[in-house]
């Protein structure tokens, strides 16, 4: 029987997702008691009101989020976010990840998912120290054997510290979209699932929260 996992964080008021980025703010435009003025008696509704950057939670990153002519969230064809052959790469523990993690693994049309296990982390000030993130070498590797998306359960792909962004730069401009912030991928097995990690389609915007999940 197929099933579901769960592998998005929650998004919450104030959170924090990336050192220096502003937490979500959530309020309500229209409340309950308001509402009730508008409608028949005993029928009321919410509205509610988010103010975020597009990197908040569990997010993806079009090319445009690193290149201007890249495609932007309204120009990723769903093939390259939906239904997907995964795999999961097991390199728990933090520091360098290096391309030796991917040998023996079939890459080509996969979304290829890092599980380190770092989001035992998330919401403590660990979760933005030494993080588990992709060499150089690791990136040119992933890269090279077109995969069809990209995903980490840690705060970056890349190393945060310095302005170089290796992974970034070259699977965007492969036009292979990256999920930073997963969670819950010790839940799923080696191979063997689909992956959907799905934004909206907004125009001129390069990253924005998904509900990412797989089927079993």
């Amino acid at each position: 029987m197929e099933r579901f996992v769960e592998l998005s964080h929650a998004i919450e008021h104030g959170m924090s997702t990336y050192p220096g980025l502003p937490g979500p703010e959530i309020s309500e435009h229209l409340g309950r008691e308001e509402s009730r003025s508008r409608y028949a008696p005993g029928t009321e509704f919410q509205i509610g009101r988010i103010t975020m950057v597009g990197n908040t939670g569990t997010y993806l990153d079009s090319p445009f989020h690193r290149y201007a002519e890249g495609a932007d969230l309204s120009g990723l064809p769903l093939e390259r976010l939906a239904d997907l052959p995964g795999v999961v790469v097991r390199r728990p523990g933090n520091g360098a990840i290096g391309p030796e993690a991917f040998d023996g693994i079939e890459l080509l049309g996969r979304a290829v998912l890092v599980h380190t296990a770092w989001d035992r982390h998330w919401g403590t000030p660990a979760y933005f120290e030494d993080h588990p993130h992709l060499t150089a070498g690791a990136a040119e590797r992933l890269a090279a054997a077109r995969p069809a998306l990209v995903g980490i359960d840690s705060v970056n792909i890349d190393r945060i510290e310095g302005g170089e962004r290796t992974a970034h730069s070259l699977l965007l401009a492969k036009g292979i979209p990256i999920v930073e912030h997963l969670t819950g991928l010790a839940a799923l097995p080696a191979s063997g699932f689909r992956f959907f990690a799905v934004p909206p389609r907004v125009r001129g915007f390069g990253t924005f929260p998904v509900r990412a999940f797989a089927l079993l």
